[in-house]
């Protein structure tokens, strides 16, 4: 009873309990994750052969001390591209399981914030954005003071920064070679 009348005795409460939620579901899709992916040892041995495959690469690419002819190095080169690329598709497919149960949390957390906080200025911004971020961080919020910061705003805010920090904390993160997503970047060789 008290910490909630210290809380909204506060001047941006709203704001903090915004971040706190936000907080609080990082950690829980987090939790999710891990028990659907990260535990895994298909992951870990996915993850493994990235690992390996990036390294492998690197090194052929920057040693000098490989002597071998232009055209092998070149045919070697595209086996390890190919290989990580494949490895790294096999693990956006099977992260793609738990993204599916994550993005349900994120929307029911979502839904719960929109309703109660619908209206409310969480937050003050230290600037007067502009065009379309306006239109975010303004969404649903009646007046003119284009400072107000609705809550969906700052709760998108939240979600992408604390959950990526929380990621590379936890040591979570992407491998480094992995491509980004399950449509990575057309290889420009073929193209």
């Amino acid at each position: 009873m008290a910490a909630t009348s210290f809380l909204s005795s506060l001047k941006y409460s709203d704001g903090l309990t915004v971040v706190g939620i936000s907080f609080c579901t990082a950690i829980v899709c987090e939790a999710i994750s891990w028990v659907l992916i990260y535990r895994t040892n298909s992951y870990k041995s996915l993850r493994s052969s990235i690992d390996k495959a990036a390294k492998k690469l690197e090194t052929m690419k920057t040693d000098p001390a490989i002597k071998i002819a232009k055209k092998s190095k070149t045919k070697k080169i595209d086996r390890v591209e190919t290989s990580l690329k494949e490895s790294s598709r096999d693990l956006s497919l099977f992260k793609f399981k738990s993204g599916a149960v994550v993005a349900l949390v994120l929307f029911v957390v979502f839904g719960l914030l929109n309703s109660l906080f619908e209206g409310k200025v969480v937050a003050k911004l230290p600037f007067k954005p502009f065009g379309l971020v306006m239109k975010m961080s303004h969404r649903g919020l009646q007046g003119e003071d284009s400072t107000d910061c609705s809550m969906a705003f700052l709760y998108f805010l939240c979600s992408i920064s604390i959950r990526t920090n929380l990621q590379k904390f936890l040591g979570f993160s992407p491998p480094r070679g992995a491509s980004s997503g399950l449509f990575p970047l057309p290889d420009p060789k073929t193209n």
